[in-house]
């Protein structure tokens, strides 16, 4: 049975929130604490109750539940939840009822596909089971009727014997499962679309095809399941078949091999000679220009914040687009590059359009974020990075780290602290909000901490130095003066 209350309906079986304007996304922690405060809207529930029940078997700090508590009076009304000082929490919201799960239209469809087994006996082909894999993720994330679950977290199931739990911990209804033997210039892949609640098969196939017809399977693949879901959703999927990528199979695989890299922030800039060769040996492969101006304008944060690296990623993000405008990675590039040259407005048209050609993509979506926080709308931003979350909800480290950022400027400090505590270690970046944070606090030997663990970091640099080059990119210079002048406070403390 469904819990009604309002405008509001919680799907426990789907896990799943509906409000007014459909699906509202919501991490699965939140889900469960919202679950419990709905179904006992009579009671205050103790802290410690909600700890055990939604953290079981975790030591947790209890800022972590205050921050699940506050994205929830945000998503909905602050007056549904009520703190019950030294008790707990209480649901105070319209009186909730027991509804039939027949009575509410089809919920958007969710669904996670898993690494494809490399069957050929050789681990350094894993990169093309995995790359075909991630492929399938890029173009199935596409479809804005569905919610996909990124690589990142997908990823962290290879091999999964209980594809019920895996669902259950993704937050999924649906599961891809298949495997993948590439033998000389053949290959041979299974694929199967599961229904996590029913285990029930959905749709399967086995082909075994020329290497050259890779693409096309692909595309079957991405079709065959986005026709299975918008069956379950009720909704029309019009065809929507790739052009070939390249016709040059070498460079298709020195693709595969940088998208492997590139999924990873550590180790993305390893990316980059293999998409050189790609180009080299198609200089007609949009993608990998695309993924390659994404690349290359990470490395301004790797070079100490060289903009000569953000105005040469807009170049190969420029050949990329005129060779095909709907490159979503091209468009992010362009729109991160223009983002720290304080472009913003320009940067926001091409992160929008990012967005609309891939709307299930963490990283697009964590980009638009942080200019969002730029741009003096952190509360915006952090309804998007829960979204980039929910999409990636086995990510490590940048989720904590952003959502600092943005509450930073926000101005809510003890959340903000409570997100880095989880980090096992914070970047310089973040470091300097650390310190504005414990300032404002009234903590001021942790901000001196955080300011031993800067300099250390950057030694023999000034600190109004370092606290530009950090921070600088806020549209309102304001912020950055502030933040420097704190710092410059702490410094003078110590």
């Amino acid at each position: 049975m469904d819990v009604v209350f309002g405008n509001y309906r919680l799907k426990r079986a789907e896990r799943l929130l509906l409000g007014p304007e459909g699906p509202v996304e919501l991490s699965a922690r939140s889900f469960d604490i919202l679950a419990i405060l709905v179904e006992r809207p009579d009671e205050v529930i103790g802290k410690t109750e909600l700890f055990d029940a939604v953290w079981p078997g975790l030591v947790v700090e209890e800022n972590t539940l205050q921050v699940h508590i506050s994205a929830l009076r945000k998503l909905l009304s602050a007056e549904m939840i009520v703190t019950v000082h030294g008790r707990g929490y209480k649901y105070a919201g319209p009186k909730p009822f027991m509804a039939s799960t027949e009575a509410t239209a089809p919920s958007r469809p969710s669904i996670a596909i898993l690494p494809f087994d490399n069957m050929s006996g050789d681990p350094e082909q894993d990169y093309f089971s995995d790359g075909i894999t991630e492929d399938i993720i890029a173009e199935l994330g596409k479809f804005k009727e569905f919610l996909v679950i990124a690589r990142n977290s997908s990823f962290q199931f290879r091999k999964a014997n209980d594809l019920a739990e895996v669902a259950k911990k993704l937050g999924v209804q649906y599961v891809v499962e298949g495997s993948v033997r590439k033998i000389s210039n053949r290959v041979r892949i299974t694929v199967q679309l599961i229904d996590a609640s029913s285990m029930a098969h959905i749709w399967g196939e086995h082909y075994d095809r020329e290497l050259d017809d890779i693409f096309a399977i692909q595309d079957e693949i991405t079709q065959m399941t986005a026709a299975r879901l918008a069956r379950q959703a009720r909704t029309a999927i019009a065809s929507r078949a790739r052009a070939r990528p390249t016709n040059n199979m070498s460079a298709y695989e020195s693709y595969l091999r940088a998208l492997q890299l590139a999924a990873v922030y550590e180790t993305a800039h390893e990316a980059e000679p293999f998409l050189r060769q790609a180009i080299k040996l198609d200089p007609q492969f949009a993608a990998a220009h695309a993924m390659l101006s994404f690349v290359e304008t990470l490395k301004f944060f790797w070079v100490f914040y060289n903009p000569d690296l953000l105005h040469s990623g807009l170049e190969i993000a420029r050949t990329a687009l005129q060779l095909d405008p709907d490159e979503a990675y091209g468009h992010l590039a362009t729109g991160f590059a223009l983002l720290f040259l304080r472009q913003f407005r320009q940067a926001e048209i091409s992160l929008d359009r990012a967005v609309s050609l891939n709307p299930n993509d963490p990283f697009i979506l964590t980009v638009h974020a942080l200019l969002l926080n730029y741009t003096n709308r952190p509360d915006e931003a952090l309804g998007v990075i829960t979204e980039a979350q929910r999409r990636d909800p086995y990510a490590v480290g940048w989720y904590e780290d952003f959502c600092g950022v943005m509450l930073t400027t926000a101005e809510r400090y003890s959340e903000a602290t409570a997100c880095y505590a989880k980090m096992a270690t914070v970047p310089p970046w973040s470091l300097i909000r650390l310190i504005v944070c414990h300032f404002e606090l009234g903590e001021i030997k942790l901000a001196q901490d955080a300011l031993a663990k800067l300099k250390a970091h950057w030694p023999g640099r000034r600190i109004d130095e370092i606290v530009d080059s950090e921070v600088d990119f806020y549209e309102d210079p304001a912020v950055c003066s502030r933040y420097r002048a704190i710092v410059q406070r702490v410094d003078g403390q110590e």
